[in-house]
């Protein structure tokens, strides 16, 4: 056999050694001498580092083990999972990311590619090698009612679908469940008057509610010209207050004067916090009727969420601190934030409750199509799985769309955008799963759906200057937070809302502010102190992670300004802190803020306690903004029945979450968001199975 015939036998042999082997194809050349032995490797995720160990056995890669790793378990187990066994069994490292932990795949694959560099094998030629999964046969589903997302609005529903007796299938994009609301915390707003019965009126709260007494409903800047079906909100507010002073005569703020809350305070803050002028001039604001609902009905899917296992706490019953009543989450402009489960818990119980009530859940499902019949109801859609798969979903009563906003799809946003200009890009950060890319809007337009508020998405002020994530820092209550410029100033009322926060932070040096914070004390300690120093794990991880500055003492705390953290340096000095913080305690004191009129003033750090005591601290934490949350989508009624471009429903089609717009306008409050998808959420699956 000559040369020739020998070559062209090896190029058959080694094309149908990689038929054998599945799908993978590559180079033919070598990919690791016989190599044998442990070979450790690290790649990067969202985080942090992700450590990998890797055996060789005679020059195949015969395992690959997790060392270490500072990813969210939640997000990423179906990467750490799936992409160490692909690569064992494919030898390969051109492998597709899992949707939703994109930065992890790559983190684990970067990791074996370093390990196996130090293996002498060729990592060139194993990220050459792809596999791709084939996908199965067609399929078809049926089901009275589909969900598509699986977030907490679309949990909820599908939940809610269920208890009212419809067979359901929720459908998830992402390889697991969740969405934005498994990243989310756990503030959620609500009037709670037995919440607030417990808790004492501040002098700063009395004096907004004085000023809102005082509002002159022919005041231009209030915009009843344009939206006048707000007026009568002003009004019904005016007479909450006057009935709440007169029945607590003869008390006084600070000292034994109740809390106040009411529907209608709730949305006059809706209104006023979303009420803004677009850069073209036009105006904006949130519909009445959507805030009323979300504003009336918030406690009532509270309580429910308690139901179903969430551990709502309302009514009073939780202990934050000294204090049993609420807090004010960012931007929520009133001490209403309620509690509950966290997101790395709140999310498995959904599912828990879910799969009891026969939810069929599947999950790496991607929505492509709504599907109508002929007379224009929806009747179902069209999906495809992850390897490819085709599915068709056959529907009895309808769709819920629940998919989410497109926080994750900056070219979305920069192309809608009317309010932010220059301030945002194609490649703005973002504090959103990767999945929030505006499918569902898409989807409900190709259908005809009509669309509001898609020229403004909510940036969120206080994100990792480095990764756009709500990690990486420590701060308080909206009340007790410091926030300062490089120099060490105060620029900006922390109390406002997240787009004027936002706005005026990005307005300084790259964007980059700082927040002071010095943790809740105990009930008997005066002031606010992190409790402990670097060696707790809160704490230290921050500092270990280069993320914040800490000091025991201020001149610690201005020594450790001078190390880089998260790209910053600004060299704070001890005596700029120290004036910042004085005059921040004084006005604390005083219950009043001469330099930016901060309402509710809390969290006065007491310096002379923090610098006698070893086991106590301050930190400073560099944030800046990034893209949070988008106020447009599709276009609902109180029902959360899906409107067509004439504003009449659109037959067998539902809609819940960050998907929808017009509750929210041109800004969301902080703590507005959980409270609107599950409220929603909920309305959307009891009418979506009548």
């Amino acid at each position: 056999m000559n040369k020739r015939r020998v070559t062209l036998f090896a190029l058959l042999a080694a094309a149908i050694l990689a038929v054998i082997g599945g799908c993978a194809t590559g180079t033919a050349r070598n990919v690791g001498a016989a190599v044998s032995g442990s070979y450790e490797g690290v790649g990067y995720g969202m985080q942090g580092p992700i450590k990998v160990q890797v055996t060789v056995d005679g020059g195949r890669i015969s395992a690959v083990k997790i060392l270490s790793s500072k990813e969210t378990p939640n997000v990423t187990k179906v990467a750490f999972e799936r992409i160490p066994a692909q690569i064992v069994e494919h030898q390969a490292l051109g492998l597709d990311a899992v949707c939703g932990a994109t930065l992890a795949s790559n983190g684990i694959k970067n990791a074996v590619a370093d390990a196996v560099k130090k293996a002498g094998m060729d990592a060139a030629a194993l990220r050459e090698k792809t596999y791709k999964p084939q996908p199965k046969a067609p399929q078809t589903w049926s089901a009275d009612v589909l969900v598509m997302g699986a977030g907490g609005a679309g949990l909820t529903a599908a939940i809610s679908a269920a208890q009212a007796g419809a067979s359901v299938i929720l459908i998830e994009k992402g390889s697991v469940l969740g969405g934005n609301t498994m990243m989310a915390g756990a503030a959620y707003n609500a009037v709670d008057p037995a919440a607030q019965a417990v808790m004492t009126l501040s002098k700063a709260q009395k004096q907004a509610m004085d000023g809102y007494l005082a509002l002159d409903p022919s005041n231009p800047s209030l915009k009843f010209d344009s939206f006048p079906e707000w007026k009568s909100v002003l009004s019904e507010l005016k007479s909450d207050i006057n009935s709440f002073y007169d029945k607590n005569k003869g008390k006084s703020a600070g000292v034994d004067m109740p809390g106040f809350d009411s529907v209608a305070l709730h949305m006059w803050h809706i209104y006023t916090g979303g009420l803004r002028q677009m850069n073209d001039g036009s105006w904006i604001a949130p519909q009445l009727d959507l805030a009323r609902k979300l504003a009336s009905s918030a406690l009532d899917t509270f309580i429910w969420m308690d139901s179903v296992g969430l551990n709502a706490s309302y009514g009073g019953k939780s202990n934050y601190g000294a204090n049993p009543g609420l807090g004010t989450v960012l931007g929520a402009m009133w001490p209403r934030t309620h509690s509950f489960m966290s997101g790395a818990d709140r999310i498995p119980q959904l599912e828990k409750k879910a799969l009891e009530f026969g939810v069929k859940i599947y999950t790496e499902t991607r929505g492509t199509e709504l599907v109508a019949d002929a007379t224009g109801r929806i009747v179902g859609a069209k999906a495809v799985q992850a390897d490819g798969t085709a599915i068709s979903i056959k529907t009895a009563k309808g769709v819920v769309l629940a998919t989410g906003g497109y926080c994750a799809n900056p070219v979305m946003v920069k192309k809608y955008d009317k309010y932010w200009g220059d301030d945002l890009s194609d490649r703005t950060l973002s504090t959103n799963m990767g999945t929030n890319t505006g499918d569902g809007i898409v989807m409900a337009m190709s259908v005809g759906a009509g669309a509001t508020g898609l020229q403004v998405a909510q940036m969120m002020p206080s994100s990792s200057p480095t990764k756009g994530t709500m990690t990486d820092g420590i701060w308080a209550d909206a009340a007790e937070q410091i926030w300062i410029d490089g120099a060490g100033n105060r620029f900006v009322n922390e109390y406002a809302e997240r787009d004027v926060l936002a706005k005026a932070s990005l307005a300084l040096d790259r964007g980059v502010f700082y927040i002071i914070y010095a943790g809740r004390g105990d009930p008997g300690n005066p002031g606010m102190m992190i409790k402990g120093t670097p060696k707790d794990a809160r704490v230290g991880a921050m500092v270990e992670g280069n993320h914040i500055w800490y000091g025991s003492t201020l001149a610690e705390l201005a020594e450790a300004s001078n190390k880089a953290a998260a790209g910053c340096t600004p060299r704070f000095t001890e005596r700029q802190l120290r004036e910042t913080i004085e005059r921040y305690n004084a006005a604390v004191a005083a219950q009043k803020d001469p330099d930016f009129g901060k309402e509710v003033l809390a969290g006065a750090i007491d310096l002379a306690y923090i610098e006698s005591h070893d086991d106590v601290g301050i930190c400073i934490s560099p944030r800046k903004a990034s893209l949070h949350h988008t106020m447009g989508g599709v276009r609902i009624d109180t029902e959360t029945r899906v409107l067509d471009v004439k504003g009449a429903p659109i037959p067998g089609l539902w809609a819940a979450g960050e998907v929808t717009g017009g509750i929210h306008a041109g800004n969301r409050l902080g703590g507005n968001a959980i409270a609107d998808i599950f409220t929603f959420g909920r309305i959307a699956g009891v009418n979506a199975a009548k």
